[in-house]
């Protein structure tokens, strides 16, 4: 491989490195994108199993209210009408999410806005103090103690593998809630799935574009850091680094799948089950994101239920832990990255930070126009 050959090595091709790399494209820069996993895609890429497209690393549903990011997505791929209207169960009971008035009956039977809002707010000034000091405590200061108890706590303390009166109260910070009958999940302007899957976004964004699978950029670092003159990185920041000042933690999940001979398992993509009773926080039934797909009436659907963990070495990254420590940590390991002039890190594990797809498409963006605007980071 020839030495200097491309103006950006890409290190990641998930949803940052695969927008950036297309932005360089179209100004006639030539990329290198190195991917450790054997796809493209990064965790929005899609298998296929009966005609199904299952996403694979959890339910992502594309949502936004930026008209740039919409029209930009928009050039590769069509979306269909893909609406997010999860349900939590909780002990075989159903209930909508986000928290709305279809909630709210069937927890209390209230029938009106303002029978609702007396409800929540009798129980939110119980045993309230002043400055919530975990999450269990922001949590019934902003949705009261019946949602908490049975919504939100057993829930989070899967999600998170902690009790909510260990967790600090910011994870939590506010939760939607409506006094309507509305089920729809965002409040953005824009909502869907694309046509045919997520891959069809990123092989198009990818377009034109040298790729190569199965590479470590750590396997052989310094030969890699010698293709381009600039860097994008969009690994693991503390990995980067060498984890000089330590380890960042991560939650991350397990994924099991079952393919059943029928043709309708919850009637719903996405159900919560927010009880301790079952290990797993939710199942998804794939076939429900894309009703327009040929396979859609076929007596056969997909499910995945998804376990949450502690990370270790060998499992994929999901979920920040963004307590104080590690807060403080990452600010060390941004500080290195600041001083990085030829290094652009985006994204989930580059920035540790959670990303909706929307904003790490804009993010890179951003990045990509300041980029060349500056010849390099700002």
């Amino acid at each position: 491989m020839e030495s200097r050959k491309y103006d950006f090595l890409i290190v990641g091709s998930g949803l940052y490195g695969a927008t950036f790399a297309r932005l360089a494209s179209q100004r006639g820069k030539n990329c290198l994108v190195i991917e450790k996993r054997g796809h493209t895609g990064g965790n929005v890429h899609c298998d296929s199993i009966e005609g199904i497209n299952i996403h694979s690393y959890g339910a992502h549903i594309f949502h936004t209210s930026s008209r740039k990011v919409w029209d930009f997505a928009s050039q590769f791929v069509t979306f269909n009408r893909y609406t997010n209207s999860p349900l939590a169960n909780y002990r075989g009971k159903l209930y909508n999410l986000p928290f709305n008035m279809n909630t709210f009956y069937a927890m209390w039977g209230v029938t009106t806005p303002a029978e609702a809002r007396a409800k929540i707010q009798e129980q939110q000034s119980e045993g309230a103090s002043a400055v919530p000091r975990n999450l269990e405590e922001q949590a019934v200061a902003l949705v009261g103690r019946d949602i908490y108890r049975i919504l939100v706590k057993e829930y989070t303390e899967k999600q998170w593998g902690r009790p909510c009166t260990e967790l600090p109260p910011f994870i939590i910070r506010r939760l939607p809630v409506r006094f309507t009958f509305d089920n729809n999940y965002f409040n953005d302007l824009y909502q869907g799935i694309p046509i045919g899957g997520y891959n069809n976004l990123t092989d198009a964004l990818l377009e034109g574009t040298e790729v190569i699978t199965g590479t470590d950029f750590f396997a052989d670092r310094r030969r890699w850091e010698s293709i381009a003159p600039n860097i994008v990185f969009t690994g693991k920041i503390d990995e980067f680094f060498g984890y000089q000042y330590g380890r960042l933690e991560y939650r991350t999940v397990r994924f099991e799948s079952e393919t059943i001979g029928v043709q309708n398992y919850q009637g719903n993509a996405v159900v919560n089950f927010t009880g301790h009773e079952q290990p797993y926080t939710r199942i998804i039934e794939h076939k429900h994101f894309e009703p327009e797909n040929s396979a859609y009436g076929k007596d056969v659907t997909v499910i995945s239920r998804e376990y949450p963990s502690e990370w270790t070495d060998g499992s994929e990254p999901f979920y920040p832990v963004n307590d104080a420590r590690n807060t403080v940590l990452y600010q060390k390991y941004k500080a290195l990255a600041d001083a990085q002039k030829k290094v652009l890190f985006g994204g989930r594990l580059a920035e540790y930070k959670y990303y909706d797809m929307d904003d790490v498409m804009e993010k890179a963006m951003g990045d990509f126009e300041e980029f060349m605007k500056n010849g390099e980071k700002k």
